[in-house]
């Protein structure tokens, strides 16, 4: 994971939908079917439903799996106690959350612990004096961000660097696919350049690359649904079904599943770490997981960049 001694898989497990479309049931057979095919990273926030998410895996975590077999992160800053989205990286909201984190886990530390977006309403001294807490105590081993853009990611990061005893970020996570290349613009090169590893979220294009949209919205499908049909809108558009036809034929092409291809583009970008992998049933993770197989040819590579070159 970048310039840090931390390994992970080549694809993290993401929950945000656990606890919430997802039940105990069906996390518990993700999870079994991520650490069968060699998965670690799995990634979770104290925003994901309210906490739900949380509480999910550490009743997995108490069950299925030794802690020790996985890497565990998770993030802080972002809550929906209002019904609303509300950003609040004080001292206090950070170190609240960790702790809440923590008992909703069942662990004393994550491996990981991540500031899940930016304010403007709190000087980043302060916010980066919680991770410096966090790590210091011993309640989180490594500190990352999230959703910072790239000059945000690199005044966090230099600030870090600035004095002996400060805990270096290690990583971001941002949102990346074939859909959504604005990363590589600023942040991509800033990751590289400050040596973090760098985790896609969303890198099946917020399941638009699978092509389960491309007849309509089927019913099943969070697109319907009146929580998640905002979030996939934006990609419901021509420029993206263009992109999905050409993920489409590049899938056909090589007998593979079109989730395979988006997954294996997003994976092999130089500076990326592990794409972050959500699914509604285990079926749909174990077909995301086969990319692991899947190296794509140069010139569909080519292709695929062309189709989908972000618009600047």
């Amino acid at each position: 994971m970048g310039r840090s001694g931390l390994k992970v898989s080549r694809l993290g497990l993401g929950t945000m939908t656990w606890g919430r479309g997802t039940d105990e049931h069906e996390a518990a057979d993700q999870l079994k079917a991520f650490l069968e095919a060699g998965g670690t990273l799995l990634d979770t926030a104290a925003g994901y439903g309210d906490g739900e998410s949380e509480r999910v895996i550490g009743g997995l975590l108490a069950s299925i799996v030794d802690r020790e077999e996985i890497v565990l992160a998770t993030k802080a800053g972002v809550s929906r106690r209002t019904g609303e989205r509300v950003v609040d990286t004080s001292r206090r909201a950070l170190l609240d959350a960790l702790d809440d984190s923590l008992s909703r886990l069942g662990t004393d530390r994550v491996d990981l612990w991540q500031v899940h977006a930016w304010s403007d309403a709190v000087p980043i001294e302060e916010t980066l004096a919680a991770v410096d807490t966090a790590v210091s105590s011993g309640r989180a081993r490594y500190a990352g961000i999230s959703n910072y853009s790239g000059w945000q990611t690199a005044r966090a990061v230099t600030w870090q660097a600035a004095w002996p005893g400060r805990a270096p970020i290690v990583s971001t996570q941002m949102e990346y696919s074939l859909l959504q290349r604005g990363i590589e613009h600023e942040v991509l090169p800033c990751a590289s350049a400050l040596g973090l590893g760098v985790f896609p979220w969303s890198p099946l294009g917020r399941g638009v690359l699978t092509g389960k949209y491309r007849s309509g919205i089927p019913s099943d499908s969070r697109a319907a649904s009146d929580q998640f049909a905002g979030f996939l809108e934006r990609y419901l558009d021509e420029r993206s079904t263009h992109i999905v036809d050409a993920v489409h034929t590049a899938a056909e092409g090589l007998g593979a599943s079109p989730s395979e291809v988006a997954l294996a583009w997003v994976r092999d970008v130089p500076g990326v770490t592990a794409p972050v992998v959500g699914a509604r049933t285990a079926a749909q993770l174990r077909a995301s997981l086969e990319s692991e197989s899947l190296t794509l040819p140069a010139e569909i590579r080519s292709a695929l960049d062309d189709v989908s070159s972000p618009i600047r």
